[in-house]
Parts: C-alpha cells; sequence; structure tokens
C-alpha cells in the first residue's frame, strides 16, 4: 500500500463513516478500483483509520461526555449485542470483506429502505405527549444496538442501521444520527483493537512504515470526518434520508451492472 492509496482510502472513511451509506462498503469498492492487494496490514488498515473518523465525534461533542455516568452506561447497553455477535462470527465477517458482490447488493436494498425510512418515520408529528424524543433510555439503547448488529455485514453501514434502530424508538432524526455517532466510538475502538491483537498474534510485526501509514490514514480520516460529521447531522435534520437511499441504489445498480458485464471488481 502507497501512501496516496492510504490518502484516498482515509479520505472515503473520513466521508462516509457517519453517513447511511457503508464506509466499510466504500472503502472495499475504493480498493478494488485501486487495485489494492489484499493483505493481512490492508485489512488491519480498513478497521483502525475508523479510529481517526470517530476521534472527531468527540471533538465536535465534547461537551456531552462530561454529562453523566448515564450516558456511558447507555453507551454500554448498546455496545454489548455487537460484541457477541462479533466474537461469534469474527472468520464470516472477514470472508465478507473481500466480496464487492455483497457490498454491491446491501447497497441496494439498503437504499430502497432508505427511500421510505422518512415515511416511515415522520418527523412533524409530535411525540410523547407532545415533546420530540431526543435522548433514549435503556431499553431504547439495548435495542439501537441489535440494529447495529446488521452492519457486520459489509455495505449495511453501521450509520444506517444505528439511526434507523433510534427511529424505531421515537428518536428525533438528529437525537437518532447523534446516538448513532456516540455508539460508534466503543464499536470502532473495539473493532480496531480486536484487529491490531489478531495481528500482533498471527506473528506479523508492524514496520516503522505500516505504523506510519496508519497514523497517516487515522489524521486524515479524522480531519475528514470532522467536517462531514457537522454538515451530515444539519443535512438530515432537514431533508432527512431519501437522497442517501438513491444514492445507494444508483451505486449498488451500477456495481451489479458492471459485475454482470464481467468487468473484474474482485480484490486482488
Amino acid at each position: 500500500m502507497t501512501y496516496w492509496h492510504a490518502l484516498l482510502l482515509a479520505i472515503v472513511e473520513g466521508l462516509t463513516e457517519f453517513l447511511p451509506i457503508s464506509s466499510t462498503g466504500h472503502m472495499i469498492i475504493a480498493s478494488a478500483l485501486l487495485g489494492i492487494p489484499v493483505t493481512a496490514f490492508t485489512k488491519l488498515y480498513l478497521v483502525v483509520i475508523q479510529l481517526g473518523a470517530i476521534l472527531s465525534v468527540f471533538v465536535v461533542y465534547w461537551r456531552r461526555f462530561f454529562q453523566s455516568v448515564d450516558f456511558y452506561l447507555k453507551l454500554l447497553v448498546a455496545f454489548l449485542p455487537i460484541i457477541v455477535v462479533g466474537l461469534l462470527l469474527k472468520k464470516h465477517i472477514d470472508a465478507l470483506l473481500e466480496s464487492v458482490t455483497t457490498v454491491a447488493v446491501m447497497l441496494l436494498l439498503g437504499g430502497i429502505v432508505l427511500l421510505f425510512v422518512d415515511r416511515w418515520f415522520p418527523q412533524e408529528e409530535p411525540q410523547e405527549g407532545g415533546n420530540p424524543v431526543t435522548n433514549p433510555g435503556f431499553k431504547e439503547a439495548l435495542l439501537i444496538g441489535l440494529f447495529q448488529c446488521l452492519a457486520v455485514v459489509p455495505g449495511v453501514s453501521r450509520s444506517a442501521a444505528t439511526i434507523i434502530g433510534g427511529l424505531t424508538q421515537k428518536l428525533t432524526r438528529r437525537a437518532a444520527a447523534e446516538f448513532a455517532f456516540f455508539l460508534a466510538m466503543p464499536t470502532m475502538a473495539a473493532a480496531a483493537a480486536k484487529d491490531l491483537l489478531d495481528y500482533h498474534q498471527e506473528g506479523i510485526p508492524l514496520t516503522l512504515d505500516q505504523m506510519k501509514l496508519l497514523l497517516f490514514g487515522n489524521a486524515v480520516a479524522f480531519v475528514v470526518a470532522l467536517v462531514a460529521i457537522r454538515l451530515f447531522v444539519g443535512f438530515v435534520a432537514k431533508y432527512g434520508f431519501r437522497a442517501f437511499g438513491i444514492y445507494r441504489i444508483i451505486v449498488g445498480g451500477l456495481l451489479l451492472l458492471m459485475l454482470a458485464l464481467g468487468i473484474n471488481l474482485k480484490l486482488v
């Protein structure tokens, strides 16, 4: 992997981590188009640079992290389901990370769902006695965490799954998006730590150049995500999710068409 590859993948990660369009799916697509070889380090890089992106959440919402212990307990409750699923399905998840076809299908199906989300969960009507729900309880947090488990399949989008989970619990679009951002922090941190540990246990030492690539990728992802997260919250609160659904359908459809025409999109 070159620094040019690392830069492009980090930009893709920063732009897409908090959008409901699947950051992992887009990085897999970008890797295939760039012809980046699939190595143990490549897979590690795709996961670890997410740390840079999620750090932007703390920078943007730092005051929320000093409010109460209750905030952290709810995140823990929402975080637990993905730990169980991740440990049970780790090998299957790793195998799917090499499948552009899986990403294409999930982008298409997820796009269709997003076309109807605004209709299913309208924001105009007052809820809970006239007051919009902006803070989930423990039960709601657990259910949102269960929705997050759908994102172990590349192309589903962790952000989309958790936001929709929040909407099913009557959260506003903004509140659902923000809780999805907060939940990303322990989820992505755990995934990165697990991959780093597995990498170490396989006896593959990280070279100095590889460590520099990881630091570089995290820095780029952080800066790009810092901008993307601010833009996304305002956009989705005002316009909803339909535009993201259309985008996913177009990208997923184009990928399936390219695969049907025999264009090589497999990771090399």
